[in-house]
């Protein structure tokens, strides 16, 4: 079978998807994302399964995604992904397009991800895959930059949440999607009546194991109304879980 070097699936807004406004919710979209990478990666040979024989993992570390719209029940979505070479030497780059069958954008993507030993837990160099993976050099999706997150002092809201069965996935740690309905859980019903994500970039830093608590505290920048920027921290082992920055816009 010839190499695809840029992966396409055709996906379906399910009814559990959705809010309460029939609007695809933001998790539900990354959830895709996730989907799809598996299925490119089984394809390229550097699935889950092929690497774990090796004693390797892929770890997410950044994502960032720009929401254009968020479809209702039953809309088509077309969604493509492909590898974009190594940054930096270490980080695997990963973009997303989704659109609705009309053509329209949905969401854009951009990821980074480490490759993992798995038995020693440190990251190691794109060259000991001994698969080449497309690079699909300069097709950016977003041409944006996934950096450091810098966080202003004095947090003014905290929500706790814990690493139930719900939240876990086959690595055993909480899902990386899973974060993003943290996220939301972090504002009232109200809020999301009026509001919508607009952009969010995620950096994830250590893992939540089962039944380890996460506190998460948020608070608006100051110099930038309306976005805002987020740290988990696990109170369990007193480390940063992950890190967020995100902006909204109203509801269409």
């Amino acid at each position: 079978m010839a190499q695809q070097t840029i992966w396409q699936e055709n996906f379906e807004v399910r009814s559990h998807e959705t809010d309460f406004a029939l609007r695809w919710k933001p998790a539900a979209v990354l959830r895709i994302m996730e989907e799809i990478t598996v299925h490119h990666s089984f394809h390229l040979g550097v699935d889950y399964y092929s690497l774990q024989a090796m004693n390797l993992a892929w770890i997410l570390v950044r994502t960032k995604i720009r929401f254009y719209e968020f479809p209702s029940v039953g809309t088509k979505i077309i969604a493509q992904t492909w590898p974009r070479g190594w940054q930096q030497k270490i980080f695997g780059m990963r973009d997303y397009s989704l659109n609705n069958e009309k053509g329209k954008s949905v969401a854009h993507a951009t990821t980074a991800w480490l490759l993992v030993n798995t038995k020693t837990h440190r990251f190691v160099k794109p060259e000991t895959l001994s698969v080449a993976l497309p690079d699909n050099e300069g097709r950016f999706i977003l041409e944006e930059t996934l950096d450091k997150l810098t966080h202003p002092t004095g947090f003014t809201k905290e929500h706790v949440f814990q690493a139930n069965y719900s939240s876990l996935d086959l690595m055993g740690h909480v899902n990386n999607t899973q974060y993003v309905d943290w996220l939301c859980d972090c504002f009232p019903v109200s809020f999301w009546r009026k509001y919508q994500f607009e952009w969010l970039q995620i950096n994830y830093s250590n893992e939540v194991k089962p039944e380890e608590s996460i506190n998460i505290t948020m608070t608006e920048l100051a110099d930038r109304p309306g976005v805002f920027s987020a740290v988990g921290t696990n109170l369990t082992s007193n480390l940063t879980a992950f890190e967020a920055q995100f902006a909204f816009k109203q509801s269409s």
